[in-house]
Parts: C-alpha cells; structure tokens; sequence
C-alpha cells in the first residue's frame, strides 16, 4: 500500500461524491458518457495505484 489506510478511506469517501458529480453532469448533458467514463476511470485507477493496486503500463490487479 502506498498510502495510509485514514488517507485511504477519505480518498474514496471524496471519490463517491466526485462519481455522483460526474455522473449527474452526464445526465445534464453537460458532458458525454465517454468524457464521464474516462474521468472515472483514471481517478478510479489513481485510487488504485494509491493502494498499491496499480501500475501505469503494467499487468494490474483487482
């Protein structure tokens, strides 16, 4: 793990309410499904890689 378990917890409490904004923003049109699926799914590999979990350009688990 690369962070702290509290660092951790609040990172994907923050993470939670930024998915719920992206996808709401989706919804109004105010951006596409792919620019929202894109947003999510680098933060989401951010949290990843916070928790050890990823490596850009490599083989990554769950």
């Amino acid at each position: 793990m690369k962070a702290n378990k509290d660092f951790i917890n609040q990172l994907e409490d923050l993470y939670q309410l930024y998915e719920k904004e992206v996808k709401e923003r989706s919804k109004e049109g105010l951006i596409t499904k792919s620019t929202a699926d894109t947003y999510l799914l680098h933060s989401g590999n951010f949290i990843k890689w916070c928790k050890g979990n990823f490596i850009p350009g490599g083989r990554n688990k769950g």
